[in-house]
């Protein structure tokens, strides 16, 4: 259960962050983040789920650990 549930809050933080970021790039008026990676959207774009998610699998795991 520990392991679904862990996945589950990941995913929505994951999706939170995404959501995010497309907010900040719809509010600048810009399509891509960056010009690294063309058609890609840009590096922001390839690592905005993982920005938000990581900290919060980190504390998830972290609470487990005290159980």
């Amino acid at each position: 259960w520990a392991a679904a549930a862990i996945a589950a809050v990941g995913n929505l933080a994951g999706q939170v962050g995404d959501l995010a970021e497309s907010a900040l790039k719809r509010g600048a008026n810009m399509k891509d983040s960056s010009a690294l990676l063309p058609g890609h959207g840009g590096w922001l774009d390839r690592v905005d789920s993982t920005l938000f998610a990581l900290p919060v699998i980190y504390g998830c795991l972290q609470l487990l650990a005290r159980i």
